[in-house]
C-alpha cells in the first residue's frame, strides 16, 4: 500500500475548514484512503473519522491509499496540505 507523510502546517491543524477540504478531496477518488496521526488511524472519507485524529498545527500525518487511483489521491492530499488548505499567510 503506498503512503506518503506530511506535515500539517495549518493554523488550527486538520480541524474544521481543512479536515473538510481533506475529506471532500479524498471522496474524489475510488481508492481507499487512511490516515494516521500517532496511534489513531481514521478513514480520509468520514469528516468525524479525520476528527478524531486530533492533528494539530505541526502534527506529522501518513497517508495511504489502496485501489486504481491511489498514486493519484495520495498526490492531491499532499499538494492539499503542502497549500496549506489553500490559505496563504
Amino acid at each position: 500500500m503506498p503512503e506518503i507523510s506530511v506535515t500539517i502546517k495549518h493554523e488550527v491543524g486538520l480541524h474544521a475548514r481543512p479536515a473538510s477540504m481533506f475529506v471532500k478531496t479524498a471522496a474524489k477518488f475510488t481508492s481507499d484512503v487512511e490516515v494516521t496521526h500517532g496511534e489513531v488511524t481514521a478513514n480520509a472519507k468520514s469528516i468525524l473519522a479525520i476528527l478524531t485524529l486530533g492533528a494539530h498545527k505541526n502534527a506529522e500525518i501518513i497517508i495511504k491509499a489502496e485501489g486504481d487511483d491511489a498514486k493519484e489521491v495520495l498526490k492531491a492530499l499532499k499538494e492539499l496540505v503542502l497549500d496549506n488548505f489553500g490559505e496563504h499567510e
